[in-house]
């Protein structure tokens, strides 16, 4: 999805949901209704006949999907949640949360990312992404609340799922001392409005340790499994958090983000239109589909979304996951 703010709500023609295979259909309806799986954001003109219909009614590009596509599909009979990530580089207003959960039946979640204005550490030069200066914004609880929190659950309402932090990497000198950066993200979680439920979801290896484990327990926080290059298996990783265990009562949150080995940028060009499995991850895979399988068992919620560069197809993705799940 691209990072600039879209004219959301203009004007135009439905969207047509594509055909579905009865044995799709089939299998979304054997699926536990806590699993909720789906993508990260909807705007890709290559799902045209996986998600979005051929023909007259298919939008020529990115920007229209991103307006008018969302209806079309949550109607897939697999996907019941899907990452917000646009809110990572700029806030949404209640007005724009609210015509979101609109668009989609009531079982529908939405996982919601928080802005980096927050959770990154400095503040980045535009187009370059190299750090400028250090933020002002970094973990001020006031600024998440007001700019973030209330909009997103005042708008999105029943629909909300988890709203997942994400620290892009923290750089040395804040791991540097792993114990103290753990203890300040905990109390800045800790003190965020009572209600939603907060995950955490971190891109530097180091923080996949049972300090942190502990910090964010103790916070009430759900780690957020990051299926990513940069970090470690997520049998490892939830291993770590303790999202592994029979007995636990913590959701699972989990985003599939980047195959292993691949670079964003790379993964994007070599995968694009992104209509077909280009490089499946069994590994990542099998331990997902392990982990919903374990959660569901104990009556817990599973939030399971999937990136274009995790395997070359979100929406094929979803359907090989989902079938492992059901087994």
């Amino acid at each position: 999805m691209t990072h600039e703010q879209l004219s959301l709500f203009a004007d135009a023609d439905a969207i047509d949901p594509a055909g579905v295979d009865p044995a799709v259909t089939a299998l979304g309806n054997a699926l536990s209704p806590r699993i909720h799986l789906g993508t990260s954001s909807w705007s890709f003109p290559g799902w045209a006949g996986l998600v979005y219909a051929t023909g007259n009614s298919t939008p020529a590009n990115e920007q229209s999907l991103a307006r008018h596509g969302l209806a079309a599909y949550a109607a897939h009979p697999l996907f019941r949640t899907v990452s917000l990530d646009r809110t990572f580089y700029a806030p949404l207003t209640r007005e724009e949360f609210a015509r979101y959960a609109a668009s989609v039946p009531a079982h529908f979640r939405f996982v919601v990312k928080a802005p980096a204005a927050i959770t990154d550490p400095v503040v980045r030069k535009p187009g370059s992404g190299e750090a400028a200066r250090e933020n002002p914004l970094f973990l001020d609880a006031t600024t998440a609340a007001a700019t973030f929190i209330r909009p997103a659950i005042d708008g999105l309402g029943s629909t909300a799922g988890p709203l997942v932090f994400q620290f892009p990497p923290l750089g040395r000198r804040l791991l540097s001392d792993v114990p103290k950066l753990a203890a300040r993200i905990a109390a800045f979680m800790a003190v965020l409005p009572r209600g939603p439920r907060y995950a955490v979801e971190v891109r530097d290896p180091q923080l996949v340790c049972k300090t942190f484990a502990r910090s964010l327990e103790d916070a009430g926080v759900v780690p957020c499994l990051a299926v990513h290059a940069r970090m470690p298996p997520v049998e490892e990783q939830a291993s770590t958090f303790g999202l592994d265990r029979v007995n636990t009562q913590t959701p699972l949150v989990a985003r599939w983000n980047l195959h292993a080995g691949r670079g964003y940028e790379d993964a994007k060009a070599d995968y694009f239109p992104f209509n077909r499995l280009m490089e499946e991850d069994l590994p990542s895979r099998t331990a997902l589909a392990r982990l919903a399988r374990t959660a569901v068992a104990a009556d817990r919620d599973v939030f399971i979304t999937i990136n274009n560069k995790a395997e070359g197809s979100a929406p094929l993705s979803v359907q090989r996951l989902a079938e492992q799940i059901r087994g």
